[in-house]
């Protein structure tokens, strides 16, 4: 895991860790880990990220909706009723809040009672999903590794809600497929996600072909991309 995430930093020029995450069917103490104050699952994402090694479970989870989404605690009716989402005005009635909610893939209730996260770079299990939080670019680099091999399209799901846990966590896991977001209310209110960047997450079964391909593309591609050569070529044909 250190060698896949000092490649992933190193090519795509990542400032802030790559993300491990692990589902465990019970609680159990890891060395090295901490059981922080009420954290919602996209904090403890980005405490990951700056390289704290996290764990969440019902007792200290604060978002109900991750809570939910991950198996951990049964939902309070008005979240799943829809009345929660429209009162914070992200959605213009229950019923479009619910109709959401009602299509979001979520892990079987009780069948994990914790979550560990950590830098991928410092992961002493197998992970689950790896996460990547960062810009726009960087995680364009991963998706296209991700079918620089096999050719092909990706098709990205995604309900504007529920960003980090649904999207980006329990979509790879469930499908065993890379998933990209655009982001959510609950995450770029919660936490330092900078407005240019999003997050992406893939199963860690794909880990390996996304390193060895991101090392093919920034033979040649990643950096002709980088230095702008057309974009160049442009400027010096058409100055401003």
């Amino acid at each position: 895991m250190e060698k896949s995430a000092a490649t992933l930093k190193k090519v795509l020029g990542l400032t802030r860790e790559p993300i491990a995450v692990k589902f465990f069917a019970d609680v159990v103490a890891l060395d090295g880990f901490e059981l922080p104050g009420e954290r919602r699952y996209c904090q403890v994402l980005m405490g990951a990220r700056e390289g704290r090694r996290l764990l969440l479970t019902e007792d200290n989870i604060a978002c109900p909706a991750a809570a939910w989404a991950l198996g951990l605690k049964e939902p309070p009716a008005k979240l799943s009723s829809g009345e929660m989402p429209a009162a914070m005005g992200i959605f213009g009635s229950p019923a479009a809040a619910k109709h959401t909610l009602d299509t979001m893939p979520r892990l079987k209730m009780g069948k994990y009672k914790m979550v560990a996260c950590c830098p991928l770079g410092e992961a002493h299990f197998e992970p689950d999903v790896i996460v990547v939080e960062s810009s726009v670019e960087h995680l364009m680099w991963i998706a296209l590794a991700r079918v620089f091999d096999t050719g092909g399209r990706l098709s990205f799901d995604t309900a504007i809600l529920q960003a980090t846990c649904v999207d980006c966590t329990i979509t790879p896991f469930l499908r065993q497929e890379l998933n990209a977001t655009l982001g959510c209310y609950g995450c770029r209110e919660a936490t330092d996600l900078a407005d240019s960047e999003t997050v992406l997450g893939f199963p860690a079964s794909q880990l390996d072909k996304i390193v060895a391909s991101l090392e093919k593309l920034n033979e040649k591609a990643i950096p002709r991309v980088r230095g702008k050569t057309v974009h160049r070529a442009l400027l010096e044909r058409d100055p401003k």
